[in-house]
């Protein structure tokens, strides 16, 4: 008996229940419109991202490897369209949507709101590999594990392409005299 649920929900689709993919499309649609948005840097563009992934993996279910967990796979589908995306058009918007909350301590706030925005300025200079990395690993909190899932590398590859993206962020930073 098959045990995991995204597995099963497959092996319906495939089988002709035009419902379980909807319930994929419900369980992750979230989550790759999320990270399409940190690469993407905008609304429409992870929007697009995110449906397109869908009809792809939809249209390669039946290449589907169940050998993988189907989370991995959509989600390696989804970075590939937002990184097409993002390399066809470079934005510098915001990679936070949240709004602050005044703590009283006006000063403080104005220095972390600007230290994020030259933050964000720096990462919109890393190429959209880069970016996604520093995005999986720090603003969404994935593990180094998951990440070389979703990239079919080995785990030491994640580290040492984050250990690259990370000292270029710096370098650009420290180059721009937004870190000393």
């Amino acid at each position: 008996m098959e045990k995991d649920p995204d597995a099963m929900l497959v092996r319906a689709c495939l089988a002709g229940d035009s419902t379980a993919f909807d319930a994929l499309v419900q369980r992750y649609s979230g989550k790759l419109f999320n990270a399409a948005y940190r690469i993407t840097h905008s609304r429409e563009d992870a929007s697009d991202a995110t449906q397109e992934a869908f009809v792809k993996a939809f249209e390669k279910l039946p290449t589907f490897d169940f050998a993988h967990r189907f989370f991995s796979w959509i989600y390696r589908i989804a970075l590939n369209e937002a990184l097409d995306i993002a390399g066809q058009r470079r934005r510098e918007v915001a990679l936070d949507d949240e709004v602050p909350v005044p703590s009283g301590d006006l000063d403080r706030e104005i220095a972390e709101e600007e230290r994020r925005h030259l933050l964000q300025l720096a990462l919109m200079k890393l190429r959209p590999d880069q970016r996604a990395l520093v995005v999986f690993r720090h603003i969404q909190g994935m593990s180094y594990a998951d990440i070389a899932e979703v990239l079919h590398v080995p785990e030491k590859t994640v580290k040492s392409r984050l250990f690259d993206a990370r000292e270029k962020l710096r370098q650009i930073m420290v180059e721009r005299r937004w870190l000393s």
